[in-house]
């Protein structure tokens, strides 16, 4: 015994308890390297292509800076074949059951298990990730994607009836956990029915590249899924036989993507970074807090979507916390990725360190307190150590910035309204923390946070079932649960929109207002001889309650088909809209918080009033039109008067459920009002159209500021008496007439409003409103591209897109465990 003890200096172990090194294996790695001889071409049509004559982009391992194998830059050619490839294979991808496309994705669920190691370290070697967290979470989770998509191919028919399939999607990955964000497209995608091409970020190609083999190994049918590498994402997203086009990626990327496809009918999802904050409330158990505020700012060296870099302390916990916190940060390991002991590896992007050193020193000099534990190891390239922010002002580039890596800021906060004030302060709206003993102020901050994921005493919890993205600028659409399924599919109406011209004059579009605002004949009054002329009826505008006179002080004239003028409407502008947004704007928190029964009453008492006014409104619209239409008219103040007793219905039925994930504990789905919507209606169905259009959006808590009909504003400025009297609530409801372009363009770059729906006509609009909108806040759009919806038809004027439109879906994570253990 003595002569062990001598041999192993356990005592030596006992006194510093360090690890000693426990490297991964690359062995696997390199075999599957050399079986493509580190020289990989596109995967396209379910083979390997390499076109001769090419030249090799190196693909690098981040740790070292070693070359790990060639790729190839895509060409215009190469990008035709993989889209072309897709395009055909949609035709029967699309037309399987949904038994036989389940079994498909069941088999890639298989294969990924099968090839766990090596997927693990691809990840790590690629994008530099610890392989400890690729092993530990990127794997399990892009196996239980194509096992849960499995099961929604199954029951697709069944719970996501009269929906199809878009076509071809376009998938871009970003670099910070490639595998999880490819998957997270690619498997819904297909399970909705669409086939798919990939394009991987420049920086992490191989991960894709190991995926579409295990596609291959997997039988999924030739040109299913394909992926070509490149750096040009234009090639691809821009390519007319593209149907939709998701991106996980920067705000800046996610700009310029909207930016390319705007006006093409292109269907668009994005998942974009944005500041994560964490809220620590005195109530809150600190040792457990500060274990998970490290994981979410320094895990994977903070370069995550969800990555942490902001974090609130309440003042009487805050000096207590941040001392706790640089304890823990003195015990994180720093080094090779592959190395198992090691919890921070290199930088995917070694621009991200020299921004980072730049932001930190502009920080120090402005006076705020940097603490970075130890020195980085020698041998390891593009590290940044672990650093803890004090002492910066909300104003400082450091926290306004979006620093991708393992840069923490701590700001204290007193009252937990101020709390939430400073976490919404800003246009990112990803996800954020809540750390606290008092569950109900945790629900009720949770609820308040403009973010998408809210986790209680945790951080970082995903899964499939739960839909995860952003808000604001932080992109819409969501990765996981049911809602991913919407990213890529479309009610089976709906024809798929191939624009011819998408090009627009962005400065001249909307930038004057109509011509005819010279005198013209009088409004027809049909009088007979003898009778007295009527008194002129002037309309005005509607907004925050009231009827307001334009700011122009001008007035368009609303003419019959006849050619009769039938009176003057308000030529409403840029003023006239700011007005109506900042009354929308007041009035949004207050209804979206009113109980869907408080709600579902007003509705039901606007389809009430309607109906005592009905003969009002059918003379209004039929003389707009022509006496011969009385009976198209009646029908569309019926059918008004019924979408208002169908969204009333709807009021307090679509708030959420409570997800069926893997957490021990529960996920709240919450539906959430998006805020302000600005509403741009067609000519087609004056009235109808208004009131399908507006009602599900005030059904679900949103506020609106709509433009009515250009050529027929009559019945929809009326509609004002019955706002007035239905107990609605001042600035839920404003109407703004005048020109359309004009008031498209105030709308569409207003930074109040969360949404634009446009109807209008003419593809010019349509391609405005999306370009418009990749501007400040980001905000989400519905258009139509020039095609006109049938209002009258039921799934075209009340479907289950307008419940899609009208909401985004925020999920709260409640982990539970005190008493029994999971």
């Amino acid at each position: 015994m003595a002569g062990a003890a001598a041999q192993f200096p356990f005592g030596h172990i006992l006194d510093t308890l360090e690890y000693g090194p426990a490297l991964e294996g690359e062995a696997l790695v390199k075999h599957w390297l050399d079986k493509h001889n580190r020289n990989f071409g596109h995967f396209i049509n379910g083979e390997w292509q390499r076109p001769v004559d090419r030249d090799n982009i190196p693909s690098k391992k981040p740790s070292t800076g070693e070359t790990l194998a060639g790729t190839l830059e895509a060409t215009e050619e190469d990008v035709q074949r993989a889209v072309a490839a897709a395009e055909g294979a949609h035709k029967k991808w699309s037309a399987l059951s949904n038994f036989d496309r389940a079994k498909f994705l069941y088999s890639v669920a298989r294969n990924l298990q099968k090839h766990q190691s090596l997927l693990a370290l691809v990840e790590a070697v690629d994008c530099g990730m610890p392989s400890k967290e690729a092993r530990t979470t990127v794997v399990p989770a892009i196996i239980r994607q194509f096992y849960h998509y499995a099961g929604w191919a199954q029951v697709l028919s069944e719970e996501v009836q009269s929906w199809s399939s878009l076509g071809v999607v376009a998938v871009f990955p970003g670099w910070m956990s490639p595998l999880v964000q490819l998957v997270q497209r690619v498997a819904p995608a297909l399970a909705a029915g669409n086939t798919v091409v990939v394009m991987p970020s420049p920086h992490t190609r191989l991960s894709s590249l190991l995926f579409a083999d295990i596609c291959a190994q997997a039988g999924l049918p030739a040109g299913v899924f394909s992926v070509v590498t490149g750096s040009t994402l234009g090639l691809l997203a821009s390519h007319p036989a593209v149907d939709a086009v998701t991106l996980a990626g920067n705000t800046l990327e996610g700009r310029a993507m909207r930016q390319l496809v705007a006006g093409s009918g292109k269907k668009l999802s994005m998942e974009l970074t944005g500041h994560c904050p964490i809220l620590v409330f005195e109530e809150a158990d600190l040792d457990s807090a500060v274990e998970n505020i490290v994981m979410a700012a320094f895990s994977n060296s903070g370069q995550n979507t969800y990555s942490a870099s902001r974090l609130l302390v309440q003042e009487p916990v805050y000096s207590r916390l941040v001392e706790k916190l640089k304890v823990r940060m003195t015990k994180i390991a720093i080094g090779d990725n592959l190395d198992k002991n090691k919890d921070q590896g290199p930088l995917g992007d070694p621009a991200a360190i020299i921004r980072l050193g730049q932001l930190v020193q502009e920080a120090q000099a402005e006076g705020a307190e940097i603490f970075q534990p130890s020195a980085l190891p020698s041998g390891i390239h593009d590290c940044f150590p672990p650093t803890l922010v004090t002492g910066a002002q909300t104003s400082s580039q450091i926290y306004v910035e979006e620093p991708c890596g393992p840069v923490l800021v701590v700001i204290p906060f007193r009252t937990e309204k101020e709390a939430i004030s400073i976490a919404n302060h800003g246009v990112s709206g990803t996800a954020a923390g809540v750390w606290t003993e008092n569950v109900s102020v945790a629900l009720e901050v949770a609820s308040m946070l403009q973010v998408a994921t809210v986790w209680v005493n945790t951080y970082g919890l995903l899964d499939a079932a739960c839909g995860a993205g952003g808000l604001k600028a932080s992109g819409f659409g969501r990765s996981g649960g049911k809602e991913a399924l919407y990213n890529y599919m479309r009610p089976s109406w709906q024809m798929p929109v191939r624009t011819t011209n998408s090009e627009v004059d962005m400065d001249k579009f909307g930038a004057s207002s109509r011509s005819d605002l010279l005198p013209s004949l009088a409004a027809a009054d049909n009088l007979k001889d003898g009778d007295s002329p009527n008194i002129d009826k002037t309309y005005k505008l509607f907004y925050g309650g009231g009827q307001k006179r334009p700011d122009s002080g001008a007035s368009l004239p609303v003419v019959s088909q006849a050619g009769s003028v039938l009176g003057h409407v308000p030529d409403g502008g840029k003023k006239d809209v700011r007005n109506a947004v900042e009354a929308a704007v007041k009035a949004a928190p207050s209804w979206g918080k009113k109980d869907g029964h408080g709600r579902s009453q007003i509705l039901y008492y606007l389809a009430e009033n309607l109906l005592s006014r009905k003969s009002n409104f059918i003379q209004l619209l039929s003389s707009a039109t022509s006496k011969d239409c009385e009976d198209r008219a009646r029908n569309e103040v019926d059918l008004a008067i019924q979408r208002l007793f169908f969204w009333a219905a709807y009021c307090d039925k679509f708030g959420g459920t409570v997800q069926e994930s893997t957490l021990y504990g529960l996920t709240w789905k919450v539906h959430l009002s998006l805020g302000v919507i600005g509403i741009v209606c067609p000519d087609d169905f004056p009235f109808l159209a208004f009131v399908s259009l507006i009602a599900p959006a005030i059904a679900r808590g949103n506020a609106v500021v709509a433009v009515p009909s250009e050529q027929f504003p009559l019945a929809a400025l009326a509609f004002h008496q019955v706002l007035e009297t239905s107990d609605v609530p001042p600035g839920v409801v404003n109407i703004i007439t005048g020109d359309r372009n004009v008031l498209t363009r105030t709308l569409s770059q207003h930074q109040d409003i969360a949404s634009v729906w446009y109807f209008g006509s003419g593809e010019a609009g349509s391609t405005f409103v999306e370009a418009a909108a990749s501007g400040g806040n980001m905000k989400r759009t519905w258009v139509n591209y020039g095609q006109l919806r049938n209002f009258i038809d039921r799934e075209q004027g009340q479907g289950q897109e307008f419940l899609v439109e009208a909401t985004t879906v925020k999920n709260i994570w409640l982990p539970m465990g005190d008493i029994f253990a999971n």
